[in-house]
């Protein structure tokens, strides 16, 4: 008797040639962003590294911005996950505790493409978009946080909205300049933000 075969819905899809290449793409990118920087990283670096032509790859992106832009993308996409799971712990105290290990643990895996996009988020539209974007959802998340410990909601200076706004921009430029020195940097930096978020929210007793 043959054993059962799985019902065709239930096998993941095969990846696509193209999907995987672009995700080489991407991954090489951040190697040489890495290892090189932005403005001296060139389409011929990338496209090298991918094992492709330069020619292959302009089928899949325009520019070397282009292929930062999308890197930024994707890495924005894990933000944004971690910004939902923030606002969507009931506890303040555990959020908070939550959000920044997460926070570590990303600017720990990808804190390059991070800082990229914040220097370049003045200057190429599509970045400062995702980046802005990014931001407006921690915001929200963190909002979500300070009301549930019982600040005030608005706008005024020392109501949720106002007081979340400062908090993220805050964490942004600690953790830029904390991803510089490698994990133990960033561990330092999370527990300060972590106090000044707490103190905020009045949850430090």
């Amino acid at each position: 008797m043959t054993p059962d075969r799985p019902h065709a819905q239930s096998r993941r899809p095969a990846e696509r040639k193209g999907d995987v290449r672009e995700r080489t793409i991407l991954d090489t990118c951040e190697a040489l962003l890495a290892q090189k920087g932005y403005d001296a990283m060139t389409v011929g670096d990338i496209a090298q590294g991918a094992g492709i032509t330069r020619g292959a790859l302009y089928f899949y992106f325009g520019s070397k911005q282009d292929v930062v832009t999308a890197l930024v993308a994707r890495t924005v996409e894990h933000l944004w996950e971690r910004s939902r799971a923030t606002a969507q712990n009931d506890d303040p105290r555990q959020a908070v505790a939550a959000a920044m290990q997460r926070t570590v643990d990303l600017w720990d895996q990808h804190g390059v493409v991070m800082r990229t996009a914040i220097d370049l988020s003045l200057t190429v539209p599509e970045i400062g978009d995702l980046w802005d974007r990014t931001a407006e959802l921690f915001i929200a998340a963190i909002t979500a946080v300070l009301e549930r410990a019982g600040i005030a909601p608005g706008r005024g200076p020392e109501q949720a909205s106002a007081m979340a706004a400062a908090l993220c921009w805050m964490i942004e430029r600690t953790f830029y300049h904390a991803s510089r020195e490698g994990r133990e940097g960033l561990e330092s930096a999370s527990l300060t933000c972590r106090h000044i978020w707490l103190t905020s929210a009045g949850l430090t007793a």
